[in-house]
């Protein structure tokens, strides 16, 4: 087992998309838009052979106070471990790495650039179950950065089948939109000022802050099958929109913003269930609805949990100190600046 810098987005894309619920945010192109809105970024593999078994995208994020993190974003990615080599299979003294060690030897790598970068520490927000406090690292739990609890939708059933599934009233809102005569229209970065106009209606209605209008042009303008911008049109005007990602077998539900009028033709009701059938169509096997908190969201965790789905929970976000003098400084600022 060795540590390389990956440098291949096939190579890549292909381990991380090959895993379960498939993570867009360890994908090759979530990197190059990163190097655009945040700077430097750093891919990481764990190779035995010529084969994968765990990989971390890694951003570096400049802090208010001078200072900087590492930032891997759903991972680091471990994956099950296969070899087309035929001799691994057949020679008894070979041992398939566990996922311990491969976590191991990537947090350690990862804390020698945090060295050379001068970073003061890792925050990650990892998919795997498995206990994480058993590691060697001064690992703890903090805010969360992802959301800790998401829904996701089994696209290899019948339309009929997640019509089924959904609540009632999802069903009849879905009719109510279709026979209102809201319309669904793919389109690119050109339109990003309609979907900011949008999201700001959106933050000021349930009071949460937004990215720069920059950061989502950037996201839009991955395109191709990665990123799609949507709108929900009625009567000639765009009254919501979703920015969407496509990787491995997930489609994956980013942002999504509506405005305060014709909320009654219910729209965002249109506009998921045209991605959830346009997804099926594509062949991807999952849509995740991304995110639903009850006591944070209430609103928008009832209107996801009525598209049905399997509800998932993940560790939630963690940090490792590099720099455990500055580390406590900035845990102190940022707990300051939460009070205001």
């Amino acid at each position: 087992m060795q540590i390389t810098n990956i440098t291949s987005k096939e190579q890549l894309n292909s381990f991380v998309g090959a895993q379960k619920h498939s993570q867009c945010l360890q994908a090759w192109q979530w990197g190059e838009f990163h190097k655009v809105v945040s700077g430097s970024v750093f891919r990481l593999g764990a190779r035995d052979g010529e084969n994968l078994a765990g990989a971390a995208t890694v951003v570096k994020k400049i802090l208010p106070i001078g200072k900087s993190y590492f930032y891997c974003p759903r991972g680091p990615i471990l994956g099950k471990f296969q070899s087309p080599n035929p001799k691994f299979q057949t020679n008894p003294k070979y041992q398939i790495p566990n996922s311990k060690q491969i976590l191991d030897m990537l947090l350690n790598e990862i804390k020698k650039l945090a060295q050379e970068e001068g970073v003061m520490f890792l925050r990650f927000d990892p998919i795997f179950q498995f206990p994480i406090s058993n590691f060697q690292f001064p690992i703890s739990k903090t805010l969360d950065i992802q959301p800790s609890k998401t829904l996701i939708l089994d696209l290899s059933k019948q339309e009929s089948e997640l019509l089924k599934d959904m609540h009632s009233k999802t069903r009849y809102n879905i009719k109510l939109a279709e026979k209102k005569g809201v319309r669904i229209v793919e389109a690119d970065d050109s339109r990003i000022g309609d979907f900011w106009q949008l999201m700001g209606e959106t933050s000021d209605r349930d009071s949460f802050r937004t990215h720069g209008i920059n950061y989502y042009k950037e996201m839009v303008k991955l395109g191709g099958d990665f990123t799609k911008l949507f709108f929900a049109e009625y009567k000639g005007k765009a009254i919501g929109s979703v920015i969407t990602s496509s990787f491995g077998d997930t489609a994956t539900y980013m942002h999504g913003a509506s405005c305060d009028e014709d909320r009654n033709v219910m729209a965002p009701y249109a506009m998921q269930w045209h991605c959830i059938k346009l997804f099926k169509e594509q062949g991807l096997k999952y849509y995740d609805l991304y995110g639903i908190d009850e006591e944070k969201w209430p609103g928008v965790t009832r209107f996801k949990k009525g598209f049905g789905g399997q509800e998932i929970e993940y560790p939630g976000t963690f940090d490792l100190p590099f720099d455990q003098g500055w580390y406590s400084i900035y845990k102190m600022v940022r707990k300051v600046r939460r009070t205001f």
